[in-house]
């Protein structure tokens, strides 16, 4: 257990959804630390030694565990939760995969497809991607939130307006999110942990990758979000800017056109450039690829761009 921690979570107690009748895995006061042990996006079912089958035989009613929930004491709807993020202790290996049927640009690739990365979790060394890559690692949180008000069972796999599947790469060490709360006791759950990820996680998964993760709980009464809005400790994109980014852009009218033209156009680059296979690129550009709304006012096209750091092949 943290020694500064005041209570710990442990992997059995997770959920694969998110319901207000759950029983708390822990009850705490406002100020509390606390230590999660949180699975994989896959809740297991991947691991170290996985292969193309795995991928295919997935158990969708098994993905994206949350470990939780937690009772926070005298939290009531129309508070917010204020949850600083205090560290992480990464697992050493994580997995991308290409999933049928998901991501940014699912209708080109319909086949599955899989990555299985070894990474140093003391130093934190940029993963390698077979001999040509190097994926700069910054470890967050890709599932974070309360309870709903509506009843009843409700998938995690959706972000919501209380959290939830954010995937925002930002959530990491230092950050301090807001949540509203819409249940008493606000019911706080955390999983789905990332090693790297790009804005966007164009082919649906990031290098995902178990992990603990140490988080203070406290409370904002009478805060009145409508939706979550977090602070950054410091720059967020320092990991990745140190040589500079190839970027390709989608041009025209609607704003998820442009963007799957912009990931498809980086796509097509690297594999010319790089000889990479238009799969390895597509999960590549998920893991460290940044996408864009570069503008939106000049009518009547908005431009999306799509940003990959040149560090990763240098």
């Amino acid at each position: 257990m943290c020694k500064a921690c005041d209570y710990t979570i442990h992997g059995h107690q997770s959920h694969f959804g998110w319901d207000n009748s759950l029983v708390p895995a822990e009850r705490v006061a406002p100020g509390s630390t606390i230590l999660f042990h949180c699975h994989d996006s896959s809740a297991g079912q991947l691991g170290p030694g996985s292969v193309l089958q795995d991928v295919i035989d997935l158990d969708f009613g098994k993905i994206n565990p949350v470990s939780g929930p937690i009772y926070v004491e005298g939290a009531e709807p129309g508070d917010a939760l204020k949850i600083t993020l205090d560290s992480f202790a990464p697992s050493g290996w994580g997995w991308t995969a290409n999933i049928p049927g998901f991501g940014l640009l699912a209708d080109q690739f319909k086949d599955p497809a899989l990555i299985v990365w070894e990474y140093d979790a003391q130093t934190m060394a940029p993963a390698m991607w077979g001999s040509q890559a190097r994926v700069p690692l910054k470890p967050f949180t890709g599932t974070i939130g309360n309870a709903l008000a509506e009843p009843g069972h409700h998938s995690v796999v959706p972000p919501r307006r209380v959290g939830g599947n954010l995937d925002i790469r930002d959530m990491g060490v230092g950050t301090t999110l807001y949540l509203p709360i819409e249940v008493a006791g606000a019911l706080f759950s955390v999983g789905d942990t990332h090693a790297a990820q790009g804005d966007g996680e164009v082919c649906g998964t990031a290098i995902e990758s178990p992990m603990d993760v140490v988080l203070t709980l406290d409370l904002v009464k009478g805060a009145n979000l409508r939706t979550p809005r977090f602070t950054t400790a410091g720059p967020v994109t320092r990991h990745l800017d140190a040589k500079g980014y190839e970027v390709t852009t989608g041009i025209g009218p609607d704003l998820m056109a442009g963007a799957r033209d912009a990931v498809a156009n980086m796509i097509d680059l690297l594999c010319a450039t790089r000889g990479m296979s238009a799969v390895e690129a597509y999960m590549l550009c998920s893991t460290c690829g940044d996408l864009r709304i570069s503008e939106v006012v000049d009518a009547p096209s908005w431009v999306v761009s799509f940003y990959f750091p040149r560090c990763v092949f240098e």
